[in-house]
């Protein structure tokens, strides 16, 4: 039990220290083959060397929080819905199925969360934060980081604003495809889905996205009553 209590807090330490976005100090890389596949690397945490899990993180944590911050639009909670998914995935380590990709179990824990803390954070503020970025983050910077800021900040919000108008499966697929990098076999492994239905969820949703920004920029105030 103290083997195990002692991984959990190197775990968080890890994804605290990750998460603090430093790069000088960051721990010190684990002794592991970079060779070997995330499935393998998972089969040694169930062997029984927990302590490389921590290379899973590294590898997998920038896409996870790239997807999260697209789906929350707010950097802290995109923070706490990765945290959660690698402290619910080391914890629930011993329910990977082998026979499945690990990328494709991770994400679907990361898209459980989100879906949590986005329904939490609706009731608590009603959705008055449409944007990321406040006042505090634009002093931090120069005048023209600040309006880069902005901007950037801006389209993304209006992306995830055409996003949330598609139904739930074509908005993370497409979030899964282009946020995460995943591959279409991936999607299918981590939505429950066939290979086809992956490709046609990522089809059916690019063609819906592409209407609703054509309505918004037609003019159309209500851009989800479209085929």
């Amino acid at each position: 039990m103290a083997t195990q209590h002692g991984t959990s807090a190197s775990l968080v330490a890890i994804i605290a220290t990750r998460n603090s976005n430093c790069r000088s100090n960051c721990l010190p890389a684990l002794s592991c083959d970079m060779s070997l596949s995330d499935d393998q690397i998972m089969q040694r945490v169930l062997d029984g060397q927990p302590e490389l899990f921590e290379e899973l993180v590294r590898r997998h944590r920038p896409s996870l929080l790239r997807t999260a911050q697209h789906t929350l639009r707010n950097h802290a909670l995109a923070e706490e819905a990765v945290q959660e998914t690698f402290l619910a995935a080391y914890a629930k380590r011993t329910t990977f199925d082998p026979q499945f990709p690990f990328r494709g179990w991770l994400w679907t824990i990361l898209l459980n969360n989100c879906r949590t803390i986005g329904r939490r954070e609706q009731r608590r503020t009603d959705r008055t934060q449409l944007h990321s970025f406040d006042d505090e983050q634009l002093k931090s910077h120069a005048d023209d980081e600040a309006l880069a800021s902005v901007l950037t900040a801006e389209r993304d919000a209006l992306l995830s604003q055409h996003l949330d108008r598609l139904p739930d499966v074509q908005a993370d697929a497409l979030r899964l495809r282009f946020f995460g990098g995943l591959t279409f076999e991936e999607i299918a492994a981590a939505m429950n889905c066939s290979l086809n239905g992956a490709k046609l969820r990522v089809k059916s949703g690019l063609e819906r996205l592409a209407a609703s920004i054509r309505h918004a920029h037609s003019g159309h105030q209500d851009a989800g009553d479209f085929p």
